[in-house]
């Protein structure tokens, strides 16, 4: 009967080593997982930062191009260099010949 309990005692500590070794080893990815989600989050926190500003610029841009329409100004669309830029000698669209004819 002491083989028997000696047998049933090496297997139960067996057994708990080997749940033990898997615990230590949930702990020890559930601390890196948490490491890489925290990471996660600062990134996340970083982008919203540079969104937000871009966002800003945004809305500015647009507040400026909002308030060139209701004044009635005819501003060229587009930035040089990007194809969409157009130029006028003036705003009567024929160089100045308009001028030349009044005087």
């Amino acid at each position: 009967m002491e083989e028997e309990s000696s047998f049933f005692e090496k297997e139960r500590d067996r057994l708990t080593a080997e749940i033990t070794s898997g615990f230590e080893e949930l702990l020890s990815s559930s601390n890196n997982l948490n490491r890489k989600l925290e990471e996660v989050l600062g990134m996340t926190r970083e982008y919203e930062t540079i969104a937000a500003l871009w966002q800003s610029f945004h809305e500015l841009m647009r507040g400026h191009h909002d308030e060139g329409e209701v004044s009635g100004e005819a501003e060229p669309q587009g930035l040089p260099g990007t194809g969409g830029h157009v130029l006028t000698a003036s705003k009567s669209g024929n160089g100045g010949a308009d001028q030349q004819q009044e005087t």
